[in-house]
């Protein structure tokens, strides 16, 4: 059968697997999941053990699913915690899992990738592969219009919606230029949170990858992982998967750290492919009013002006990015489930979850702060 499965990226050569990509992603290229790989930051160890799915035709690989086989649901972004919690009390195995997903990562993007017919092949043979390793289901998430498109026409694949938030750039000369969209009384918020930000002593300075030394990407994760120790947890990401990325992809990376009279006190990182801005983390060390939103919405703004960047990604969930100018964006992803009273109960649950996230996109479009009218 030319299905076949690879536990690490390494077994795959960079430049055929990269030959499948539609786009100038970056998460989807090989050095961004080898590099979680290789960093520790991906493994079994952690409940994410890689199993990435191929298709090759005498021995030319001709689609590929990046997939990884899950034993809890964290680092996902699609929730599907009360699915699982049902199944313990049912007495039905839900875990492990099968997982089509960028690790820790809920940006939209290819997830079938290669060549249609190849694609439709893994996609036919997929359900047979999960019964045949004890697997409860198959869950593909941030999926794109192409994927639906095939998704739509497998049986049995459950679609699910989601909202996020993104901010456009129609070409603003400046950031006033976009202020000048909103209503006064939000432009007046939004401005007086920065004048305070700024106020306050701080400086903000953009890096590209390579140029940022290891002591300051010993800061930037010291950073990162202070916002989960903060909530007692742990990073998903080890601080080898930092140095990797900026060694094996640098063009991709940009990072803005804030100094307060001289001294780091804040950082976010985000990634770029040249038409988006990807915010990911961010972290401080020290708690200041309204530091969170000039590191993470405004400063990312700004730089996407300045790029001439058409959208910037700012994460997941987040209402209050709404009263600064994010738009709802719907998210799809796609589940497979094996059991058959499983599927049916998911499957009506998922009628009324989609009706109500299509009904919140509604009013979160109407509570936008851009001026209505002439």
């Amino acid at each position: 059968m030319p299905l076949l499965h690879t536990s690490s990226m390494a077994d795959i050569a960079a430049a055929e697997w990269d030959a499948l990509l539609p786009d100038d992603q970056p998460f989807l290229r090989h050095a961004f999941l080898l590099s979680l790989e290789e960093s520790g930051s991906v493994r079994p160890e952690t409940g994410w053990q890689p199993d990435h799915l191929l298709w090759r035709e005498q021995g030319t690989l001709h689609a590929a699913l990046p997939g990884y086989r899950k034993r809890h649901s964290q680092g996902e972004y699609v929730f599907d915690h009360a699915w699982a919690d049902a199944c313990q009390r049912a007495g039905i195995p839900y875990y492990p899992k099968w997982l089509g997903a960028i690790p820790f990562s809920p940006v939209t993007g290819a997830r079938l990738l290669g060549e249609a017919h190849a694609v439709n092949a893994i996609l036919r043979h997929l359900p047979d592969e999960l019964h045949q390793h004890g697997l409860s289901g198959a869950h593909i998430n941030f999926t794109t219009p192409q994927a639906d498109a095939a998704l739509t026409q497998q049986p049995d694949w459950l679609l699910r919606l989601g909202l996020q938030y993104h901010w456009h750039n129609p070409g603003y000369r400046d950031f006033q230029d976009f202020l000048d969209t909103l209503m006064s009384r939000k432009r007046k918020q939004l401005r007086k949170e920065r004048e305070q930000v700024a106020a306050s002593g701080f400086d903000f300075t953009w890096y590209r990858g390579d140029a940022l030394r290891e002591d300051q990407w010993d800061f930037i994760y010291t950073c990162y992982a202070n916002t989960y120790a903060v909530r007692g947890q742990y990073p998903y990401l080890t601080r080898p998967f930092f140095s990797l990325l900026a060694a094996r992809m640098p063009e991709a990376i940009r990072v803005t750290i804030a100094t307060l009279h001289g001294q780091p006190a804040a950082m976010a990182f985000c990634l770029t492919d040249g038409t988006t801005l990807y915010g990911r983390y961010w972290g401080c060390l020290a708690e200041f009013d309204r530091l969170h939103f000039e590191t993470c919405f405004y400063q990312g703004m700004d730089y996407a002006i300045a790029a001439g960047l058409k959208r910037f990604d700012a994460g997941a969930q987040g209402e209050h990015k709404l009263v600064r100018g994010f738009v709802p964006q719907i998210t799809h992803s796609w589940h497979y489930l094996c059991h058959d009273g499983l599927r049916d109960a998911v499957a009506d649950f998922l009628v009324q979850e989609r009706a109500g996230v299509r009904a919140w996109e509604q009013e979160a479009h109407d509570a936008l702060p851009y001026r209505r009218g002439p």
